[in-house]
């Protein structure tokens, strides 16, 4: 990063930490990704794409494939004739990256309509409706804690000598007091956990909103227990020009900061706004369970011949590949009774 535009990071970070001088580490992630003017996703260059300027690449950054097997899978979920009466909503489609529009631009589609919402753009969902999302939650805040001696403490990161630095809060955030009674009291010293509350948050938001249909979102994440006793260095991880950075904290606003999602915290968002219990399966058991009949078309039409759209579609069902790297939550919720 520019140090120019290093030094304003720092002198926003420092006006914001105050005269404490430390943030809780989901206050950092945020401004790092999402400052107007300084964070990551703020900016207009590019960032997903396959491209070496790019940072890294989603299903939807192998074309129109990936959009034309999610609208087969949400079709037959929702079954014969009702998409016709359902709107598609993709919510976090990105201006700059390979999908601008949104998966389902310049696709056909059996939806009454599709409408593609950018990270900053107000929640707005029709009375029936899919609502879509890849890769939306994981680039949601995350809080981190530590087991120590003495119990688990809450990260933070301050500025000392003019570096950003990790370091433990004073006190715990009143969201990580929240559940410190569901930390594994059994964890070795040391242990991290990346907490996704605000994933959870945005899911109990889009389900609050008086809409009926289905959600459906592809992401990484884990259930609780993995997070909890099976992730010793915590899942959040930085990206740069298809590389992953070990350094968190470095180049704030320039890196992208993901964190695996929660998938029992996503589901119980749901579940307690009136949806159904959710399906989580992996990328390539959602496209191959749900748009068979799709993938079966595409074989025909592209046998015999090596074509980017069947090389697409690999690298989407491939376990070694996305197949597997991803995974699909969704859930159905009715319409009240009249």
């Amino acid at each position: 990063m520019p140090s120019e535009a290093l030094s304003e990071f720092h002198a926003h970070f420092l006006k914001r930490a105050g005269a404490a001088g430390i943030l809780p580490f989901a206050e950092f992630m945020k401004m790092a990704l999402y400052a107007p003017g300084l964070g990551y996703y703020s900016g207009d260059r590019r960032r997903i794409g396959r491209s070496p300027d790019a940072d890294f690449f989603t299903s939807s950054s192998l074309g129109p494939v990936f959009g034309e097997l999610v609208a087969a899978a949400c079709a037959e979920i929702l079954g014969p004739n009702a998409p016709a009466h359902h709107a598609f909503v993709e919510i976090g489609a990105d201006p700059a990256g390979d999908s601008p529009g949104g998966v389902l631009a310049g696709i056909s589609h059996p939806f009454a309509g599709a409408v593609a919402l950018g990270l900053r753009d107000a929640l707005a969902i029709p009375r029936r409706a899919v609502v879509f999302s890849n890769e939306l939650f994981d680039a949601q805040p995350c809080h981190r804690v530590i087991r120590t001696a003495a119990g688990w403490d809450e990260l933070g990161v301050a500025c000392r000598g003019g570096a950003l630095v990790e370091a433990a809060l004073p006190e715990p955030t009143p969201e990580v007091i929240s559940i410190l009674d569901r930390l594994p009291s059994s964890a070795p010293e040391g242990y991290r956990i990346d907490l996704p509350l605000a994933a959870a948050a945005l899911a109990a938001r889009i389900a609050a909103l008086p809409w009926a249909g289905l959600f459906v979102a592809f992401d990484y994440g884990k259930p609780w227990e993995e997070l909890a006793n099976d992730t010793p260095a915590g899942t959040i991880r930085a990206y740069s020009r298809h590389r992953q950075c070990d350094d968190l904290l470095a180049d704030p606003g320039t890196q992208d900061l993901t964190c695996h999602v929660c998938w029992d915290w996503i589901g119980a968002a749901l579940v307690k706004n009136g949806f159904q219990p959710p399906v989580i399966e992996s990328q390539e058991e959602f496209l191959v369970r749900h748009a068979g009949a799709a993938l079966q078309g595409i074989a025909a039409a592209e046998a015999g011949r090596f074509s980017l759209k069947k090389l697409a579609m690999m690298h989407l069902l491939n376990p070694g590949d996305m197949g597997r790297k991803f995974q699909v939550l969704w859930a159905r919720r009715d319409e009240p009774a009249p």
